[in-house]
């Protein structure tokens, strides 16, 4: 158990005894974490940030959600792709989601 019981005054002053400050940032509206082919959001987050010698420590608490990564390509990349292989516009659009943007991987999977 901590000395003064969980007391959070006792508690900072003893954060600030061992150098370790800690603020919570007021203003958060999302915290995003940007995963491959998915996203985590949290929505209206309570954030801390705790700095304890130089390093800086986030926690994030709050409901989250996962949503796929949105991509959506260029046309100056669909037109490449058509030209190279030519597939449809649609089809190009397809390979180029499904791939991430690897236009590479997209003409090998339209070839």
């Amino acid at each position: 158990m901590f000395p003064g019981g969980g007391n959070p005054r006792q508690m900072k002053r003893m954060m600030k005894q061992m150098g370790i400050e800690m603020e919570t940032l007021e203003d958060a509206e999302e915290v995003v974490i940007k995963r491959e082919g998915s996203d985590i959001v949290i929505r209206a987050p309570q954030v801390s940030v705790m700095n304890a010698q130089g390093q800086e420590v986030f926690q994030v608490v709050g409901e989250s959600e996962e949503r796929a990564a949105e991509y959506e390509p260029s046309e100056e990349d669909v037109v490449l792709v058509e030209d190279q292989t030519g597939a449809s516009a649609e089809e190009v659009r397809e390979a180029l989601r499904k791939s991430g943007g690897d236009i590479a991987e997209a003409i090998m999977e339209l070839s």
